[in-house]
């Protein structure tokens, strides 16, 4: 009786090993035992591709297609930033004007309401005034012009402009206005400081104009 070996012959080269282990690993059962992620990862992957497969396979030369999913890629883009605020923000930047009123007082008499206020402790209404005084303070100078509807940031870019050492305090300013204001953000002492800055600034800086 001719007895068959037990053990399979074990001189095979290196390349027929790898061959032989990514055979193995290659069978359903390694495949199912992927990690959640690995398998969520691939589904995504799958559907992408399914999804690019079934846009470019509506017209013959697949242009259609792609435009489909650019403009597909663009509505899921814009829903981010509108979700996330930052369309809405730059929509609201437009109705952020320092003056609510048609006749705006004088950098004197807002001066001195931002002074009244602060020291009754009312720091958001004495940012307001004193963020008002100052853009008042440059009009008179006529660092800007007299324009209805400016934003502090817009009173930060045109009065750079005409006098470039004005950017540094009226940046932070005009940040803190912003925020106080528009913002509901709560007025401090610290962030009235900051406006108090920029007016002085607006005052006192020389500037060729």
């Amino acid at each position: 009786m001719i007895l068959l070996p037990l053990e399979p012959p074990v001189d095979i080269d290196r390349d027929q090993a790898a061959q032989e282990a990514a055979k193995e690993l290659s069978k359903s059962a390694y495949r199912d035992s992927g990690s959640l992620i690995e398998r969520a990862v691939g589904k995504v992957l799958d559907w992408i591709q399914d999804l690019l497969d079934s846009l470019t396979g509506s017209s013959p030369n697949g242009h259609a297609g792609l435009v489909m999913l650019i403009a597909l890629l663009v509505l899921v883009v814009v829903v981010v930033l509108w979700r996330s605020g930052v369309l809405r923000t730059s929509h609201r930047a437009k109705l952020q004007a320092v003056f609510d009123t048609a006749r705006p007082q004088s950098a004197a008499e807002y001066r001195a309401l931002a002074e009244r206020e602060a020291a009754s402790g009312d720091f958001a209404s004495a940012i307001r005034s004193r963020f008002r005084a100052c853009v008042a303070e440059l009009t008179e100078r006529t660092v800007l012009d007299e324009r209805a509807g400016r934003t502090a940031y817009e009173v930060v870019a045109d009065a750079s402009r005409a006098a470039p050492v004005l950017r540094e305090p009226l940046q932070p300013a005009a940040l803190v206005f912003t925020e106080v204001v528009y913002g509901n953000r709560p007025g401090t002492p610290q962030r009235y400081a900051a406006v108090v800055a920029a007016d002085d600034a607006a005052r006192t800086a020389r500037v060729a104009v």
